[in-house]
């Protein structure tokens, strides 16, 4: 994620943000009288391209807008500028370029939201089983329920077939058996896709509403299922290497 700067823009008796130069109401990113870049502000990917905080969005929109913004506030452009100015105009790429890849990805820019509603999701990723074997930790990881015997089975398989191949042998009937695995593992993959497209309409929906304990449920329910969904993720992943291992 891109350092924000720590240097606030000035205020104006309003209290509204305005323009280090000319003193004029500022964009978010460059100021729209004058055209210097700004400051970066502590604000959220949402609000730096000026959406609300949903997460059905229009993606043709965000990739026009962040062309736009590439175009003016390439560090390239403030190479004649004070130190000061080209130091902004690489904070602003940055936040820029870190905004756009996590916005224009829908299960990045759901995650991104529950981050910013407070809540952390379990780690599931091949990085963090690396981390947590150099540093001793233990990677919190937790099994769904309904699928505890059929992922007790998977890794038995999964045992199985690596011995098999230290060996130098090839059970055909073990590995038909994990493929049928991974199939059905790819199939629950894509009805937890579809189920959290739901909670996304219905966290819409309320988004701009009074109802705090109803975007609690929705946001409960989309923790619930990205956690399955980054769990089976992974189960297809290493049938995935032991399969073509």
């Amino acid at each position: 994620m891109a350092t924000e700067s720590t240097t606030a823009s000035p205020l104006a008796e309003t209290g509204e943000r305005v323009c280090w130069s000319c003193s004029a109401p500022q964009a978010a990113q460059f100021c729209t009288s004058c055209g210097k870049v700004q400051p970066s502000q502590s604000v959220d990917y949402f609000t730096f391209f000026g959406l609300p905080r949903k997460l059905n969005i229009d993606v043709t929109r965000l990739q026009r807008e962040f062309y736009e913004l590439s175009r003016k506030l390439h560090p390239d452009l403030y190479g004649q500028t004070s130190k000061q100015e080209q130091e902004w105009s690489l904070e602003q790429s940055s936040l820029l370029n870190d905004a756009y890849r996590t916005l224009k990805d829908p299960i990045k820019r759901t995650e991104y939201l529950l981050r910013l509603e407070g809540v952390e999701l379990e780690e599931q990723s091949k990085s963090a089983t690396e981390t947590a074997r150099v540093s001793g930790e233990i990677k919190k990881q937790v099994v769904p329920p309904d699928l505890l015997e059929e992922v007790f089975e998977l890794n038995m398989q999964l045992e199985e077939l690596r011995m098999s191949r230290k060996m130098g042998e090839d059970d055909l009937a073990l590995i038909r058996e994990l493929q049928a695995h991974k199939t059905e593992f790819e199939k629950k993959f894509e009805v937890l896709t579809q189920e959290l497209k739901q909670y996304w309409d219905q966290w819409d929906r309320v988004a701009d509403v009074d109802q705090e304990e109803k975007r609690h449920q929705i946001r409960d329910k989309m923790v619930d299922v990205l956690n399955r969904r980054n769990y089976i993720r992974n189960l297809v992943r290493d049938v995935n290497e032991a399969l073509g291992s």
